[in-house]
């Protein structure tokens, strides 16, 4: 049913109401050197260095389900998604705060076991756990971490910023995430179908796929061969929505358009078997499926190539052209589709 109250958000999206939400801001301070519409929002703190803040919010029953997901598990993935976001402004996680809302069937063991996913994962990222806020919740488990960062004002990567000259490259490998959950639904599903309540699953045949839609790592380690190589992306973000709504947001910020090649798509055999036995498009796994937290960037291709020679989890996908609003991609049979930001 329509909203007599105005226009539906299924009609704008999540980008479209998030350009809505930016127009509410009347005050404005030029300590805040970005705001609203990038990874992090970005505050000048010193002559040479920003800070960086982002958020994220994790709903149970929307992105995460406790039937198949431990709460050591929930809490290591709260975090990554968190410093993904730095990590896609080119920066160094420092601290974070964590939130909750805590129905009361949430025992104080669930809790401790949050925590040690949370701490587990702070640990990996060199980022201190530094408090947060506690308050009730009549139904769902609700959990929301807030990242602070830091990053050299010559260093900073921010959404905008491609040029004509970039090379499109991804980390990793896209689709793993959804194919994951597309396993432990069927699992679940088989689970809630039979008669045996303590039924376990066999998922060693889909143990990477599960993986990294259960504990998906942020990409600390090319933000350190950036550093180590001594290289900065011309625009970036993190792939938490899927490969084309990110792209199209990258290029919309930079002004620019994008050519992509389907057959360079990175994409995990594991994650073809599990679209094969789904009888569904994988294609449409890596362009569509997010959470994957790999980085999407562009970089001068003589930049690339001395990125590639001595890290080898990077895959050039395209490039970026002239043709604002446009993202073509060439289909592995020659033909190209395009779409429209």
């Amino acid at each position: 049913m329509a909203n007599e109250t105005g226009q539906n958000i299924s009609d704008i999206g999540r980008n479209g109401l998030i350009q809505e939400i930016s127009k509410s801001s009347a005050f404005r301070t030029e300590k805040v050197t970005r705001g609203i519409g990038d990874d992090a929002a970005v505050i000048s703190t010193s002559d040479t260095e920003y800070s960086l803040i982002t958020s994220e919010t994790f709903v149970e029953g929307v992105e995460f389900d406790l039937t198949f997901m431990p709460f050591h598990q929930i809490g290591a993935k709260v975090i990554s998604a968190a410093v993904s976001d730095i990590y896609a402004m080119n920066g160094t996680p420092v601290a974070v705060l964590v939130n909750l809302a805590i129905p009361n069937r949430v025992t104080v063991d669930m809790v401790q076991e949050l925590y040690k996913g949370i701490g587990m994962a702070c640990s990996d990222y060199e980022c201190q756990l530094s408090g947060g806020d506690l308050t009730g919740s009549h139904n769902a488990l609700v959990i929301s971490v807030t990242a602070f960062g830091e990053v050299g004002k010559n260093n900073i990567v921010y959404n905008k910023g491609a040029s004509e000259v970039d090379a499109i490259c991804v980390t990793g490998d896209l689709g793993s995430a959804l194919a994951g959950l597309k396993i432990l639904l069927r699992e679940k599903k088989h689970w809630q179908e039979s008669d045996d309540p303590v039924m376990q699953p066999d998922l060693t045949p889909w143990d990477y796929v599960v993986k990294k839609q259960l504990v998906p790592v942020a990409r600390k380690d090319i933000i350190g061969k950036f550093s180590e190589l001594n290289i900065k992306p011309a625009a970036m973000i993190d792939i938490s929505q899927g490969l084309l709504p990110d792209l199209q947001r990258l290029m919309k910020e930079s002004e620019k358009g994008a050519y992509i090649y389907q057959s360079a798509i990175p994409i995990d055999l594991q994650t073809r078997d599990v679209a094969n036995e789904m009888k569904e498009d994988v294609d449409k796994y890596a362009m569509f499926g997010g959470e994957d937290f790999e980085l999407l960037f562009t970089a001068p291709q003589k930049m690339v190539d001395k990125l590639t020679d001595s890290f080898k989890d990077i895959t050039i996908i395209g490039k970026v052209t002239d043709k604002s609003g446009i993202t073509e991609m060439q289909s592995a049979e020659g033909d190209v589709i395009t779409f429209e930001h």
